[in-house]
């Protein structure tokens, strides 16, 4: 494994995350998760992300269990607030009661005394920005939190936080955007201004909800029990990947992935590790060995020329227009 810092604080996080969403506490059994946890920590995998909302909060109560025992000083333990954790008008958003009542219960949940790192799960344009800002402030002040991030915020949003932050005095380290070879609305202008403010990404779905892996071929059906077919929340997610063109080009990666000595989801991981503003690449797994077969794509370097003809076979199928890709994306609260 190796180690990177999240953008430009002194957090040494593992290049390789472990997530859970749409895993822990709903997909997989707690035995098969917990497998997974375990699987994480013998690749040298030392960051976990999870969130408040994920399987209706249990995921980050699995989360908990696994890593019981474990040194907590040898862990970076993430988590997210913003999506509805009740059914109460104020168990939503990023308010000041919010973000402090969703705090005590994610560590209680996670059965730590703090996170290494508190995020935005979205940006709340029904909450001032001061209000939200102010209370991660009081997280962070209390020892609640050691680092502020955000997840899928604009690039001009970052910035006002970021002022905010810097007039709090607390870190505002970290964005969690989708990145993968077919999702790059990020690097328009959340990645530069990322860059220019001392932001490193934790970026998820780095093998596209798996399209990467090759496993879904054009003019076939997704295979059983993929992804594809889960009812459960994965399906919606990954049908932007599943045109005809898309799954072409992803089956035309396969020799440049052979070249490398690689799969191609080692090849999907890899590739976003090469973006020097990102600090980390976020994998999730339903068994243990899906694990450490992503893990390998740490430390891994892919040289200029096959970037190029990466690029040549997937960028023409990529999605890079970020007001094409949100344009569906409903303007409410959560």
């Amino acid at each position: 494994m190796e180690y990177r810092h999240l953008g430009r604080s002194g957090l040494l996080i593992s290049e390789i995350a472990y997530g859970n969403w749409l895993t822990h506490g709903s997909q997989v059994e707690e035995e098969a998760a917990t497998a997974c946890v375990r699987a994480a920590l013998d690749a040298g995998i030392t960051t976990f992300d999870t969130a408040d909302v994920y399987a209706e909060t249990r995921a980050e109560s699995v989360l908990g269990r696994a890593l019981k025992g474990e040194r907590r000083e040898g862990l970076e333990i993430f988590t997210k607030v913003y999506w509805p954790t009740g059914p109460g008008r104020n168990d939503r958003g990023l308010s000041r009661k919010h973000i402090m009542e969703s705090i005590n219960n994610s560590l209680r949940r996670l059965q730590t005394d703090y996170v290494d790192l508190y995020q935005a799960h979205r940006y709340d344009r029904f909450t001032p920005l001061e209000e939200t800002m102010s209370a991660f402030a009081d997280v962070v002040h209390s020892g609640k939190a050691h680092y502020i991030g955000v997840s899928e915020w604009p690039a001009e949003q970052i910035r006002r936080a970021h002022a905010l932050a810097t007039e709090l005095r607390i870190p505002l380290v970290s964005s969690q955007p989708q990145y993968s070879m077919l999702w790059r609305v990020i690097e328009g202008d959340v990645i530069p201004t990322s860059e220019e403010l001392g932001l490193g990404q934790i970026v998820w779905s780095p093998i596209a909800q798996g399209v990467l892996t090759g496993k879904y071929l054009p003019g076939q059906q997704p295979p059983e029990g993929s992804r594809a077919t889960d009812t459960k929340g994965g399906a919606n997610m990954i049908s932007r990947f599943l045109r005809d063109e898309v799954l072409e080009a992803v089956q035309r990666l396969r020799p440049l992935a052979d070249e490398a000595g690689l799969s191609l989801a080692q090849l999907a991981v890899a590739w976003v590790l090469q973006n020097p503003n990102v600090s980390a690449a976020i994998v999730g797994a339903s068994r243990p060995e899906q694990v450490g077969e992503n893990a390998k794509a740490a430390g891994v370097k892919l040289d200029a020329d096959l970037l190029k003809r990466i690029d040549e076979v997937i960028l023409p199928v990529a999605e890079t227009d970020r007001i094409k890709a949100y344009q569906n994306v409903p303007a409410q609260r959560p």
